[in-house]
């Protein structure tokens, strides 16, 4: 997906990494029609879902999903949300997240996305972010509709 934002540089958003609950999930359960965004749009970006999963549930409620999830609480190979992020390449990643361990995600990704939900919002995940939404379909419509995107970070 490239993006060419006034003032600014092009953007080439390849990934999109979201956090899962607070996220795409809340109380451990995908919230109502984020499985049907990613399947709608899997065509134009890699969609992966990097999680602690408080509740232990995010594998089987995003089996059959057009999207890879990495549980770090399983995973031999990343342990953290930035080393998954390295491992795609930040410059070409948007971020998704809404709790402390999601600050340095959307820190170091090229666009890091804030998410004020039922869950709440860590205020230093706030400041770290570029872009703050107030739903996680926000971010699809970003996808469908990207002049949303450039209207909101242009100079």
């Amino acid at each position: 997906m490239i993006i060419e934002i006034p003032g600014r540089e092009t953007l080439d958003i390849q990934h999109i990494i979201f956090d899962y609950n607070g996220t795409i999930a809340l109380d451990g359960k995908v919230i109502d029609g984020v499985t049907d965004k990613i399947q709608q749009l899997a065509g134009l970006v890699d969609f992966h879902v990097v999680t602690a999963d408080t509740y232990g549930t995010a594998e089987k409620e995003l089996l059959g999903v057009a999207c890879k999830v990495i549980n770090l609480a399983n995973s031999p190979h990343f342990k953290s949300k930035t080393v998954y992020l390295a491992s795609l390449g930040a410059e070409h990643t948007l971020s998704v997240g809404n709790g402390f361990n999601d600050k340095e995600l959307l820190k170091q990704s090229r666009i890091g996305v804030a998410l004020i939900q039922d869950e709440g919002l860590c205020i230093d995940t706030l400041i770290a972010a570029d872009i703050v939404c107030k739903s996680v379909m926000d971010v699809f419509a970003y996808i469908e509709k990207p002049n949303r995107l450039k209207a909101t970070l242009r100079v």
